[in-house]
């Protein structure tokens, strides 16, 4: 159920943001740190992985999702809220925001240069994708994984200090605009492993589901390399 937050939810919020740790890269946090959910590919002992049927987009993953700024960024624009510079700001939002919580459908990271809001239609979007991954997932044999969000709106403030830690961070980011949320590739969540799966077949798994979501005029995509996730973008 889509929580709809009041300004004063968005401005502490804001509050807080300067006061989270810093990151390593584009995303809030590094998709390499260790924490205490098991992830595919983290077992010590030799798990006898089973192998997901993975249905082919019709290239890579880099070369089907190539949905740069300059496509992303005027999707923002139409969409989303007007950038948010601090607190003050966020008590004029012209749009409703959604808070983004962890639930059935994904895992929200520990953010540290984002906070967890999105405009309904995107807020909307993701959960879609984490029930079709699921749902894809469950009907390929099961697993017990999760899609991880690292990153969702991003004040000024915050693209500026993570543009000083991470070369790759642009100015212009799609993510002011609580339109855009970035989902690792590199690591699932699940905190009870039943059947064991490989990052990879999880990746392309969910590059499978994206692809649907796209071709359906939903969103834009972009798969970053360096940072090892996707970069996603509701449309209208």
């Amino acid at each position: 159920m889509k929580r709809y937050i009041p300004a004063v939810g968005l401005a502490a919020a804001m509050l807080m943001l300067p006061l989270l740790p810093g990151c390593s890269s584009s995303g809030d946090n590094s998709d390499n740190d260790s924490d205490s959910v098991k992830v595919a590919g983290d077992s010590v002992s030799a798990p006898a992985y089973v192998r997901l049927k993975i249905n082919h987009i019709g290239g890579s993953l880099g070369a089907v999702f190539n949905d740069i700024n300059s496509v992303q960024l005027p999707a923002a624009e139409a969409l989303g809220i007007k950038p948010v510079n601090g607190p003050k700001d966020a008590w004029n939002v012209n749009r409703p925001l959604v808070k983004v919580e962890s639930c059935d459908e994904y895992y929200v990271e520990e953010l540290t240069h984002s906070v967890p809001y999105l405009v309904p239609e995107a807020a909307s979007l993701l959960t879609e994708i984490g029930r079709r991954f699921n749902d894809s997932l469950q009907a390929r044999g099961g697993g017990a994984y999760k899609l991880k969000v690292t990153s969702v709106l991003r004040t000024e403030g915050a693209v500026s200090k993570l543009r000083r830690r991470n070369i790759n961070a642009t100015a212009n980011s799609a993510h002011r605009y609580g339109t855009t949320f970035d989902i690792s590739y590199i690591r699932f969540f699940s905190d009870t492993v039943t059947v064991e799966r490989t990052q990879e077949d999880l990746k392309n798994l969910l590059g499978e589901i994206l692809k649907s979501v796209r071709d359906e005029n939903k969103c834009y995509v972009k798969f970053e390399r360096k940072q090892g996730c996707f970069h996603i973008t509701a449309r209208k």
